[in-house]
């Protein structure tokens, strides 16, 4: 009998499980919705398939009910898919720099984007309370951020902390440096060793969940002249070696989910 009893609960729990893996892995039809969306400009969709978005925030682990803050947006590749994706059930915060005119391009997509002060020069980080933030997501950011120097860039990894639920997830893709090339005090080259964006996060409390390849990139070794920006899109060194570098792509990109306790 307490083997039979034991048997059973094994298999329950092994179905438990299984159905678990299941849901995890279901698929978010919102999510590809936003990311198919009419509203995204061509040359945005045409980098899809080099940054990898629903993959890469499916690995975060992003639901539309979220409270989801995106750091320094710029151009708002990421916020094209966030703000449809985000506007009925949860809340997107546009903390630091965002193209005004992509907010008022469409308000049927972007009216519900909220923005907040995100600087790290000044130390300015109003842009969510304390312990009110399901997710923080940075894409191809900290590199900007290195050139402050090591105790600033802790201050800005330490509000991303505070700002997040105990739970909360901190998503990181940034351009990869070779672990065995030197990286100078200011990232010049735009790439940023994977190991130092680890020591920042966990100097501010975070936990490392988990890696992913998602976004690598093999193709390319980081030795570019004016850096990751001789690579598409933004091709900064015009014709020369222009085919070598589209034959290389989008930069090798570490993504990295961080977890606050």
């Amino acid at each position: 009998m307490k083997r039979f009893i034991l048997a059973a609960a094994l298999l329950a729990g092994g179905l438990a499980g299984t159905a678990q893996a299941a849901d995890n892995q279901a698929d978010d039809s919102q999510l590809r919705a936003a990311i198919a969306g009419s509203h995204r400009s061509s040359a945005n969709v045409a980098r899809d398939s080099w940054r990898h978005p629903y993959e890469t925030l499916r690995f975060f682990g992003i639901q539309p009910t979220m409270t989801v803050v995106e750091l320094s947006p710029g151009g708002g590749w990421y916020t094209e898919i966030l703000a449809p994706y985000l506007r009925d059930n949860g809340k997107l915060i546009a903390a630091g720099s965002i193209a005004k005119t992509l907010l008022e391009s469409n308000p049927a997509v972007y009216d519900k984007v909220v923005r907040g002060a995100f600087s790290p020069p000044k130390a300015v980080y109003n842009f969510a309370p304390p312990n009110s933030v399901d997710m923080v997501l940075t894409f191809r950011n900290v590199h900007n951020f290195v050139a402050l120097g090591d105790d600033k860039v802790k201050d800005m990894f330490k509000a991303l902390y505070t700002s997040l639920k105990p739970g909360g997830v901190l998503g990181v893709t940034e351009h990869r440096l070779p672990e065995s090339m030197p990286q100078d005090a200011e990232a010049s080259s735009g790439y940023v060793h994977e190991s130092y964006v680890i020591k920042m996060a966990e100097s501010a409390g975070f936990k490392l969940a988990a890696k992913a390849e998602i976004n690598a990139n093999p193709k390319d070794k980081a030795d570019h002249k004016n850096g990751v920006w001789a690579l598409p899109p933004t091709l900064t060194n015009k014709d020369e070696d222009r085919a070598k570098y589209q034959a290389i792509g989008e930069s090798d990109r570490m993504t990295l989910k961080f977890a606050k306790p």
